[in-house]
């Protein structure tokens, strides 16, 4: 009995050329054979778009230390892993996200929250101005068209808002979503911007007026996200708390 030979196979041999492996959504590449198979949408959409997230190790006395003023350091380091936790729970659906940890030593406390397909690097030295530039440039420099960076701090961030950041940097030079305290949750770019990341107040209520100022300086067109608020006081701790358990249910 003939086997019947697809389309591949039969313009292979009529062009003496190696035969081509089924289409599986990865692209691989055989030594010597030339088997080559296209990548899925959803593959080749985490190699142009990229989401970064700036964590901290959950050590007590070096995370929410506002809120630890309160609460005490053991309890505001289990906040600060609800918060992660929450927010990369939320992001789940995102493909070759990054986790980017601090400080350098860091990697083994924050394995635990990578997902399946995400990775892990560290910060590096610097004030969160040079790391902010360094992990664009590394980015960029791997192929990136979209990358946009968050924070840890911002447990409202959903899907949406990262795919409305990567659609806004089709069409505009940056990307900002504002926070209710004066600084910004996201950060997007679609090059690479070192003047906006020098001689800014960080973790003050100007970064974000101080950021926009370089942006129009530079003559760079800006596209704003919604305002969300981040969780750093033990007021916005237990507004986070009640907006996740809304009927008062307790344990």
């Amino acid at each position: 009995m003939k086997t019947r030979r697809s389309w591949r196979e039969k313009l292979a041999e009529s062009n003496g050329l190696p035969k081509v492996g089924p289409i599986t959504g990865k692209m691989t590449r055989r030594r010597g054979t030339g088997t080559m198979v296209i990548p899925a949408l959803k593959e080749v959409g985490a190699l142009m778009n990229k989401l970064i997230v700036f964590v901290k190790a959950p050590r007590p006395g070096a995370v929410k230390t506002r809120l630890a003023e309160v609460i005490g350091a053991p309890a505001a380091a289990a906040a600060y892993r609800h918060l992660v936790e929450t927010l990369l729970n939320q992001l789940q659906a995102l493909s070759g996200v990054e986790v980017c940890f601090s400080p350098d030593d860091a990697a083994g406390e924050v394995q635990h929250w990578l997902k399946e397909g995400w990775s892990s690097s560290p910060q590096g030295d610097g004030d969160l101005g040079q790391r902010l530039h360094s992990a664009f440039q590394r980015a960029f420099q791997a192929g990136a068209k979209h990358v946009a960076i968050i924070g840890s701090d911002c447990p409202a961030v959903r899907v949406e808002d990262i795919r409305e950041a990567w659609g806004g940097l089709q069409t505009h030079d940056v990307v900002l979503g504002p926070a209710t305290d004066g600084g910004y949750w996201l950060i997007g770019l679609r090059q690479l911007q070192p003047n906006l990341f020098r001689e800014v107040h960080w973790s003050s209520e100007n970064a974000f007026a101080e950021t926009i100022e370089r942006v129009h300086h530079a003559g760079l067109s800006v596209q704003l996200l919604r305002e969300l608020a981040d969780v750093d006081t033990d007021r916005e701790w237990r507004v986070f708390l009640a907006a996740q358990n809304p009927d008062g249910i307790r344990a």
